[in-house]
C-alpha cells in the first residue's frame, strides 16, 4: 500500500523537515497549476517518470518552464534512450497517479529502483514546489531538505543541468 500524505509528513518531522502546504483543486498540467498557485513562493516544478530502453527507471525533477528534450538527456543523465513510464508502473512504483508525479513518490520506492535526477537550476532556488502525493495539494520544501529526504530514503540523486 502506498505512503499516505500523512505518513510522508511524519517522514519530514522524523527528519526535522519544516514544509507548509496548501490544499487546492485537483490539477493535471502546469497550465492549471499555474492558475491556482496565488502567491505560493519558490520554484514550481514539474516532474517526468521516464523509462529507458533496458528497463531502468528515472524520475527527473526539473522547474516547470524547463524544456526537457528526450533526445538528449540520456547523454547528460547517463541513461539509455528515454520514453515515459506507464501509468500502472508509476503506481507500482512511486505510488502515484499521472498529474501527481513528485519527489515524494520516492517514499514508495523501497528497492530503489529510480535513478532521481534534479536539474541544477531548480537545486539554485532555496524553496522548491511540489504535490505531496496527491495533486490536491501544493507542498513547499527547502531544496537543501528535499537532498536529506531523498538520501534518507537510499536514493543517491544526480543534480544536472538537464534542461
Amino acid at each position: 500500500m502506498p505512503a499516505t500524505r500523512e505518513e510522508l509528513f511524519e517522514r519530514f518531522k522524523s527528519l526535522g523537515i519544516q514544509t507548509k502546504t496548501r490544499d487546492h483543486a485537483p490539477v493535471f498540467t502546469v497550465e492549471e497549476a499555474r492558475a491556482l498557485r496565488g502567491e505560493i513562493e519558490g520554484g514550481h516544478c514539474k516532474n517526468l517518470f521516464l523509462k529507458d530502453d533496458k528497463g531502468g527507471l528515472w524520475l527527473i525533477v526539473c522547474l516547470e518552464e524547463s524544456q526537457i528534450d528526450l533526445k538528449a538527456a540520456p547523454a547528460k543523465i547517463g541513461s539509455r534512450r528515454l520514453s515515459f513510464g506507464k501509468p500502472d508502473l508509476l503506481m507500482e512504483v512511486l505510488g502515484v497517479e499521472p498529474g501527481s508525479v513528485t519527489p515524494f513518490g520516492l517514499i514508495n520506492d523501497t528497492a530503489c529502483r529510480v535513478n532521481v535526477v534534479l536539474d541544477a537550476a531548480m537545486m539554485a532556488h532555496e524553496l522548491v514546489n511540489y504535490h505531496p502525493l496527491q495533486n490536491t495539494a501544493t507542498t513547499t520544501i527547502r531544496s537543501a531538505d528535499l537532498l536529506t529526504f531523498i538520501r534518507s530514503l537510499g536514493h543517491d540523486p544526480k543534480i544536472v543541468a538537464v534542461a
